[in-house]
Order: C-alpha cells, then structure tokens, then sequence
C-alpha cells in the first residue's frame, strides 16, 4: 500500500509542473560557489555541500528526493528508537498518572517491576513505524516544498517562505502518518496495557482478534491532530531559527563555515524547535496515548474524560524527549545530506530582482 502511495505521490507531484534542475556552479573561485536553483526561495544562495560537480544527484531530480528519504528514514527511526525507554515512561504517565508521579519515579518503577529489559518495550514497532514515518515525512516535504516554490515563483517564494513551510510540512506529514498508524497503535498497546504483549509478534495477533483491522488505524485523525501540528512547528520553527542563528549568533557567513560547524548549528536550531513541538502537539498525544489503551472508545470520549489539565499529564518528559529527538533527527539528516552528497540549500536570501523593485520603490 505504501509502495503504491509514494508512487502515485511522485507521479502526481513530480511530472508537472516541476522539474529536474541541474546544479550549475557560477565560475567563481570562492568556497562552496551558489548553485542555481530558479524556483526556491533559497535560489540565489544554493550552497553545495560538496565541490562543484561532485554532488551525488541532480537538485529536484527524483535521486535528489530518494536520498532525501533515507535521510528522514535513518534519522527517525534511530532516534525514536533510542528514546524508547523516556516515550514508554510519558504514555504510561499520560494513562496512570496515579501510579507514574513523575518521569523518574516512573522509570525505577518499570525497572522494579520488569527489570532493565522493560525499559525497551516497543522498541520493535518504534523502529519500523517511525523509520516509515521518518522517509515520507522528509522524503514529501523535500518534493512539497520544491512544487509549492515553483507555483508561487521566485519572489513570492521568498516573502512567503513561512506558509511554504507550513504548507509542505502539513502536506508530507499527511502521508507520513498513514505509513505511522498501524505500528503505532502496536507500540502504545505494548507499553500501556499490562501483560498485553512483550514483543510485536505477539501484540499484531491480539490486535487483529481483538478487534480486526480498525485496531491499527482508529487512532490516524488523533494522530494527525497531534503530528500535523507539530510537524508544521518543526519544519517552519527549524527553518526560519536557522535563519536567525545565521543572521545573528554566528560570527561568519555559512559558506564560511566549516561541516562540523553548521552541523553544531544545525542541532541548536533543532532543539528550540523540538521544544515548541512538544507543547503545540501535547494535549493530542495524551489523546492517542488514552485511545490505544481504551477499547472501543472514541477521541472525543477521551479528550472529555481526561478534561483540559487531564490532557498536559506528561509534557515534561515529552519536551525533554522531543527536544532531543527534533534536534537529533536534523543533527543526523544534515549529515546524511554531507555523507551523500546531497545538495544543501542555505538560509534564503532575497531575490536580486525583489531587492531592484523595493529600491525603486524607495526613490519614487
């Protein structure tokens, strides 16, 4: 199903009206010469991360957003992963505040009770559906980003680069958490519903007889009610405090610095973005993390029964855990990026022919 979705997506998206635009570097001997790139808001300072004619692909070709999706693959799967054991001490604080106090609390009581090992449980479907997630989600928003750029043009792309973000983060993520569902109600069932299952073989087979195929998709509008929005705030959030960290904290252009440099700033601008992600999003991850656990129940049901202070149990934790996943996952995206050779576009710049109509504006 998945296959036949990206398939279609790319079809759709990528046949018209846009197209493969190649990397040509300007003949000037400066670091890292811009690329030009007709159709992005950043056009005027596409910065390679390699030497010129050494990029693995051409920009906006179909390569260029394959790459983009193993990229989004690794850096989401790995991470989520990493931090299983903080994911399964929040949802089990966001459905039993009464047994869980706090975050600490609620990891020695797992170890008391189910030793080390059950700090990990989920792991299994954290991967795979987070991995799935992952590629969809910076996989499309490279494709929608580039498609929403081309049918605004250079200048509009550029004032109106904030609701391109948002726009193409809201489009990915909408795909994304269709290939997210199913292993996500597997891994919330596993870590919230005592003696349910210790491993995904054995949850996917209760879930089925349970209650048949629905089990794995009735928490997707909740889901997308929490990872829309936070996916929006990720994206928009990531890009324009990239921008700002460029522009005002860091001492030299970005052409100037070296990988490690804008890999560091690259992981700052993640984390301030990761913070705003987990408030925005939180009430709905309660949501989801309720609805997986209570058979038969609704969202709606869920959100009534917790109440508006019943639906922030939790955002400690989860801000720590997002903030670090958020700012990891673009940490290790960028580095992808590096290692294959990917065309790295910079902070956008002004349009030379924007800049020549407001200094015209200015002498009338």
């Amino acid at each position: 199903m998945l296959s036949a979705l990206f398939d279609s997506a790319s079809h759709i998206l990528l046949s018209s009206p846009v197209k493969s635009v190649k990397c040509q570097a300007k003949e000037e001997t400066q670091l890292d010469p811009p690329l030009r790139v007709p159709f992005l808001p950043h056009r005027h300072l596409m910065v390679a991360a390699v030497a010129p004619g050494e990029e693995s692909c051409e920009f906006g070709s179909l390569k260029y957003f394959q790459l983009c999706m193993i990229g989004g693959l690794i850096s989401c799967g790995s991470t989520h992963t990493l931090v299983t054991p903080l994911d399964l001490v929040k949802c089990r604080l966001q459905v039993d505040k009464a047994k869980y106090k706090n975050l600490i609390h609620g990891l020695k009581l797992t170890v008391k009770e189910e030793g080390v090992r059950g700090l990990a449980r989920g792991w299994a479907p954290t991967f795979f559906g987070y991995s799935a997630q992952g590629t969809f989600k910076f996989g499309f928003y490279e494709v929608f980003k580039v498609y929403y750029s081309k049918l605004l043009g250079d200048e509009n792309a550029y004032l109106y680069r904030t609701y391109i973000y948002l726009v193409a983060s809201a489009s990915a993520e909408f795909f994304a958490d269709i290939a997210l569902s199913p292993m996500e109600a597997v891994k919330v069932k596993m870590q919230t519903t005592q003696g349910f299952a210790k491993t995904m073989r054995e949850a996917i087979p209760k879930m089925v007889a349970d209650e048949g195929i629905t089990a794995f998709y009735k928490g997707l509008v909740p889901l997308w009610m929490r990872q829309i929005p936070y996916t929006m705030m990720k994206f928009a959030c990531f890009e324009l405090t990239l921008e700002l960290l460029y522009k005002y904290v860091v001492p030299k252009p970005r052409a100037e610095c070296t990988k490690g440099e804008q890999l560091v700033v690259t992981f700052a601008a993640g984390y301030i973005a990761g913070v705003f992600c987990a408030i925005v999003s939180h009430p709905a991850d309660v949501v989801v993390s309720k609805l997986n656990q209570a058979k038969g129940a609704s969202a709606l049901d869920v959100a009534k029964s917790l109440g508006f202070v019943g639906m922030w149990g939790g955002l400690v934790p989860r801000i720590i855990m997002i903030g670090t996943l958020t700012a990891l996952q673009w940490f290790i995206y960028d580095g992808v990026k590096v290692a294959l050779r990917i065309p790295r576009p910079p902070p956008p710049e002004m349009p030379a022919s924007l800049k020549a109509k407001m200094a015209a504006g200015e002498k009338k």
